[in-house]
């Protein structure tokens, strides 16, 4: 990752929009020692990926932002002001010769709950930067293992105060995951909850096609809401897909598998837990031919 831009976002309502934003030097550090989004992971984020100068799905990743900040009890996110940022942001990581050949760009906005001694205001800021361009993974794909996440499917409903299905700043179990994985010698995790349902990626969303179908599991496990997954969805209406319910057993049975993303959009699955699975090259581009054609 490569930092291009950096704005910090003043979130007071007694601040002027058009004084909102104030341009940062990215190596320049804006949040005190004592943030709660230091301190506790206290806070929310979204990133959305930018092609043409447009930040994608930009509505959706809103809606979703809103959405982590209610399930944290956060104030809710002015939304005009954030997409004015984002939207910003986007245009200015599209200037000519920002970009190096073979990156991409997106943006990162986050909300934290604000600085533990000076509760005045959240802290928000929007983070340009330069990834690699994913062409090469989703030809080549992932291998992935089956990781417990320790709750059952219903936890958002018997313990909703464990924020399952918030994109919370508190990622350190995620990093966890991940580092097991590559622990096994894989690169990704598909968790599953405690008594059998599977959930989602650390950092992605599964879809699956069994029997001829392509499933995700329902926000209602205490997964993310997928933007990515919900665009592939709605771009091949010509595809069976539903959300519904997915046993491990199930998952053993997919003859396909894709993890979503917004920075990387569907990277299909070579392996799960050593075995092989079939890479569907032309689903897959019809799939990335759908996220990269989003405007919002």
């Amino acid at each position: 990752m490569r930092a291009l831009l950096l704005y910090r976002l003043e979130l007071s309502p007694d601040t002027d929009p058009g004084d909102a934003m104030m341009a940062v030097d990215p190596a320049t550090p804006i949040i005190r020692a004592t943030d709660l989004g230091v301190t506790r992971g206290d806070g929310v984020f979204e990133t959305a990926v930018v092609r043409h100068g447009v930040p994608q799905a930009l509505e959706a990743h809103l809606h979703r932002l809103e959405r982590s900040a209610a399930l944290l009890a956060l104030p809710a996110p002015p939304l005009d002001r954030w997409r004015a940022a984002v939207r910003r942001a986007a245009a200015e990581v599209s200037h000519p010769g920002v970009l190096r050949d073979g990156e991409i760009a997106s943006i990162k906005f986050a909300m934290t709950r604000g600085d533990e001694l000076d509760p005045a205001a959240p802290t928000g800021w929007v983070l340009g930067f330069a990834g690699a361009d994913p062409a090469a993974v989703r030809a080549a794909g992932v291998t992935a293992v089956v990781l417990d996440r320790g709750y059952r499917h219903d936890v958002m409903q018997t313990a909703p105060w464990l924020l399952q299905g918030a994109k919370s700043l508190a990622y350190a179990v995620n990093q966890a995951a991940l580092r097991e994985a590559a622990r096994r010698g894989a690169d990704d995790v598909v968790f599953v909850s405690a008594d059998g349902f599977v959930l989602e990626g650390p950092r992605s969303t599964l879809i699956a096609r069994i029997d001829g179908t392509l499933v995700t599991p329902p926000p209602e496990f205490g997964v993310l809401p997928g933007t990515t997954q919900g665009d592939v969805f709605a771009g091949l209406a010509g595809d069976r897909s539903a959300i519904v319910p997915v046993t491990r057993e199930d998952l053993r049975r997919a003859d396909a598998l894709w993890l979503c993303s917004s920075t990387r959009g569907a990277v299909p699955v070579r392996a799960l837990d050593g075995a092989p699975l079939t890479i569907d090259h032309e689903l897959t581009a019809r799939m990335n031919a759908v996220l990269d054609a989003r405007e919002d």
